[in-house]
């Protein structure tokens, strides 16, 4: 018979649980951004882009914790969609600068009613146990940088 190594076994990991759950909100975000042309990556790119304007790609990586591999290809994406602007920095031209065009502007007036149709989609949380788990995430997130 196998040896059993308990630190092995699937349901003593912490990281699988996160993971499932990051892919079934993907998921449950599929419908609601694929008839706009969007994933979910791009998508809360122009979150943090409608908020902000413009920034630059490290601030943009850091802020989404994602890699400049990442996220280039995916601006670049953008850019040729005509949803933003990518340009280098006049202080560093090893910088480069992402500014949300009109047309990335206007995609917020048909991605206003995602949030509350997540929302309808029902949590299996209280609203308590989704802050508490919001964060203890975010705990997660700074204390692995």
């Amino acid at each position: 018979m196998a040896q059993k190594y308990e630190q092995l076994l699937l349901k003593n990991q912490l990281c699988f649980p996160m993971y499932a759950c990051g892919r079934k909100i993907v998921a449950a975000y599929t419908p609601y951004l694929k008839p706009l042309g969007l994933t979910y990556t791009q998508y809360v790119v122009f979150m943090v882009l409608w908020e902000n304007e413009s920034m630059n790609v490290g601030q943009l990586g850091s802020i989404l914790h994602l890699d400049a591999g990442t996220l280039t290809p995916l601006l670049k994406h953008l850019e040729k969609d005509g949803y933003i602007t990518r340009a280098r920095s006049k202080e560093d031209e090893r910088v480069t600068i992402i500014s949300i065009t009109k047309k990335g502007e206007a995609l917020k007036e048909k991605c206003k009613d995602i949030p509350a149709k997540m929302a309808e989609n029902g949590s299996v949380l209280s609203e308590k146990d989704a802050k508490e788990l919001y964060r203890l995430l975010y705990k997660f997130l700074e204390g692995s940088k």
